[in-house]
């Protein structure tokens, strides 16, 4: 085995890249290490051309379950299925980073798959994007990296600026925000953030400090590439005729631009020139060359659009750069059946959420490499059918577009969500695009506020969010607020912020240029802050704050407190106590936590029956406690008394009248409900007294004293 390997210390970790044999047929690999994690890169590129109208690059991310040191998955399948959606999240920022440094001319299938080797504590997303520009850097596949990668976090109590956070570090609450960014040559081009309502300069503060960590991995890599990195293939994009370039600026190229920006919001009206276009340029057979006759259509489309933007402050559907869409919302109207629901529109993309609440027991349970039996009490979830944007295709199921757009959403909305000791309920979201036309993941943020209000969640504050875009040519840009159709497809940044009145909640970003400037990216921020407000204003005037109850349609939960060491009682052998409990009262479930809260959810009542019943069982008794106690047995020295269904008490013959009694013969009997105070308890015997209660009983019971 040949090995070769580099280090690197980034803020007292040691970041290691070794070159080896392992996987001698791909034209890059590397093993890159982080205390005890480590991520296996590959990058192959195929040889042969294939005809495709779109660059063929794949990006997989691969968690292996011996990486975790345990044997996961069901009982009945002990091997890796389908990717986790953390799996998909991590693939995703990969691709995004490394993408757009290709050139999209190439028709060689590229694939970078990312092997999760080993788990420590260092998260294995930020070495996969290194071992991916490292892996393509040093092969033959032509890449215009390196790229850099880097997480910095905040600790919520000190305030302290962590580089690339340990799990412990991200466990809940620990950390105000995480900025997750990729770029280089001083540049942005990929952002994932999650915040805790935090003010745009902060995050422009995070973003220049990225940049100073891009840069010094950018160097190592480079000196790496310098020793023992591969000539590249070389590349030549396809170039159209002469003839066939004259032909479209004589003929098309002012109907093009005419019908841009004629007013109209959407692609249909493009795409029926477009068609119209090929089908002329084969009745007046133009010699084109090699190149996709569509493609270069779609170019011209771009070059159009950012002199449009740059140039003229023009935009396709006739608005201002930084005008937002008309705006919408409702909450509720769909049904009394759901728990909650909201409506909300921008423009031509229109997004329904839906609200579930359910008991604790019904949290998803988390059993993957980066976490074991963990539970999540929030979901929301994404859908995209085919007719949101006038297609057919195949519906149900989902993909990579949906599982990141709906984790973006659910981002959002956690930090705004209430505690569960406040409220024990898990909660789903479901955001139905009903059509599409740009953005639909930030109208997915503002309907699942909608829909949370509506349904009685006790939120912090109301989300929403905007997408804005960018159109550059060197140093000149423009910034355009609420992007749509041409724009979102066309432009060349698409950065989605999610945020309150407080501050910002979530970020993604992702590029089709090599990277942006920081001090753009804070200029979209501030755009991005002033479009939320005016959309949190239209949300806020359909529903102003969470409604004061949940639906009836939605199952009650109670919850009391025991002792840890109680939960053993409470579940009894074999569980059959608790499901006594259950089937007596009729609840749907009872979850009991290792801190001995309990959760009770059920309908009608039940909820408040079964916790009757958990709290009598469970309660500990103190001297000096009233009671009215059940009389169960007679002895000759006093009353057996039942308190509960667990606990007896002894009234002792003494403890009954002001005067001795010789018999209990036609005082007590059995059956009898009388009332107690506790006076004693020894060992766990429990002394009862009726005449320290009340001193009339023997008054009332018809007892005389005897005569002197």
């Amino acid at each position: 085995m040949h090995t070769k390997s580099f280090e690197l210390d980034i803020a007292g970790k040691t970041i290691t890249a070794e070159f080896n044999d392992l996987a001698a047929h791909a034209n890059g690999s590397v093993l890159v290490r982080m205390g005890e994690t480590a991520v296996l890169v590959t990058a192959v590129m195929s040889q042969r051309e294939v005809t495709l109208p779109y660059f063929p690059l794949s990006v997989e991310f691969e968690e292996r379950y011996y990486a975790a040191g345990h044997i996961l998955g069901s009982r009945f399948m002990r091997r890796e299925g389908r990717p986790s959606d953390e799996a998909v999240l991590s693939a995703r920022i990969i691709d995004r980073t490394i993408r757009p440094l290709f050139d999209h001319g190439l028709r060689n299938e590229i694939q970078v798959v990312a092997t999760v080797l080993a788990m420590g504590e260092d998260d294995p997303d930020v070495l996969a994007v290194i071992g991916s520009s490292l892996a393509l850097s040093v092969s033959d596949i032509p890449w215009d990296g390196p790229v850099g990668a880097v997480r910095i976090g905040q600790h919520a109590k000190s305030g302290e600026v962590i580089i690339n956070p340990t799990y412990t570090n991200r466990e809940a609450g620990e950390l105000n925000f995480e900025v997750l960014a990729c770029g280089k040559d001083g540049k942005i081009n990929m952002i994932e953030t999650a915040a805790h309502e935090v003010a745009e300069d902060d995050i422009v503060a995070i973003l220049e400090a990225s940049v100073t960590v891009h840069q010094k991995l950018e160097q190592w890599q480079q000196e790496i590439v310098a020793k023992i990195g591969k000539t590249k293939r070389s590349f030549e994009k396809p170039e159209p005729t002469d003839a066939f370039v004259a032909y479209f600026t004589e003929h098309w190229e002012q109907r093009l631009v005419e019908t841009l920006f004629n007013g109209q919001a959407g692609k249909d009206h493009l795409h029926a020139l477009k068609d119209e276009f090929i089908q002329a340029l084969a009745d007046a057979e133009i010699e084109t060359g090699k190149i996709n006759v569509g493609e270069y259509f779609e170019e011209q489309i771009d070059a159009a659009l950012h002199e449009g933007a740059i140039t003229h402050g023009k935009r396709a559907d006739g608005r201002a750069l930084d005008e937002l869409r008309s705006l919408f919302a409702t909450a509720g109207g769909i049904s009394p059946a759901l728990h909650g629901s909201g409506i909300f529109y921008r423009g031509g993309t229109h997004v329904l959420t839906v609200l579930t609440l359910g008991g604790p027991g019904e949290a998803q349970v988390i059993d993957s490499i980066e976490e074991h039996d963990g539970k999540k009490r929030f979901m929301h979830h994404y859908n995209f059918p085919p007719f949101s944007v006038g297609e057919t295709g195949r519906v149900g199921g989902f993909n990579r577009r949906m599982i990141g757009h709906g984790a973006l959403a659910e981002k959002a909305m956690v930090p705004v969500l209430p505690p569960q000791t406040d409220f024990p309920y898990t909660i789903r979201l479901v955001s139905e695009t009903l059509s599409s036309n740009g953005s639909s993941s930030m109208a997915s943020v503002c309907g699942s506020t909608l829909a949370l209000m509506d349904g009685g969640v006790p939120i912090v504050r109301p989300v929403a969010g905007i997408a804005s875009g960018l159109m550059m040519d060197g140093d000149r840009y423009a910034l355009l607020t609420d992007i749509q159709g041409p724009e979102d497809e066309h432009g060349d940044m698409d950065f989605k912020v999610a945020g309150t009145t407080e501050g910002v909640t979530a970020i993604q970003m992702d590029v089709k240029v090599g990277g942006v400037p920081v001090p753009v990216l804070a200029e979209a921020l501030e755009k991005a802050r002033v479009a939320r407000l005016s959309i949190l204003k239209v949300m806020t005037e359909a529903i102003a704050t969470p409604r004061a109850h949940i639906s009836p349609r939605a199952p009650e939960i109670i919850t009391l407190s025991i002792k840890p060491e109680q939960i053993g009682l409470v579940i009894g052998g074999g569980g059959k106590t608790i499901n006594g409990i259950k089937d007596e009262a009729g609840v749907d479930e009872i979850t009991i936590e290792d801190d001995g809260t309990v959760f009770i959810t059920g309908t009608n009542g039940s909820a408040e029956k079964a916790r009757a019943a958990i709290a009598a069982l469970t309660k500990e008794y103190i001297v000096g406690d009233l009671l009215d106690v059940t009389i169960t047995r007679i002895s000759n020295f006093g009353a057996f008394a039942k308190l509960d269904e667990r606990n007896e008490g002894l009234i002792h013959i003494s403890e009954i009248v002001p005067w001795r009694l010789e018999s209990l013969q036609g005082v007590l009997k059995e059956g009898e409900v009388v009332p107690v105070i506790i006076t004693k308890i020894e060992d766990g015997k429990i002394g009862l007294s009726i005449k320290q209660r009340d001193p009339d009983f023997a008054a009332k019971k018809g007892i005389e004293a005897p005569k002197a």
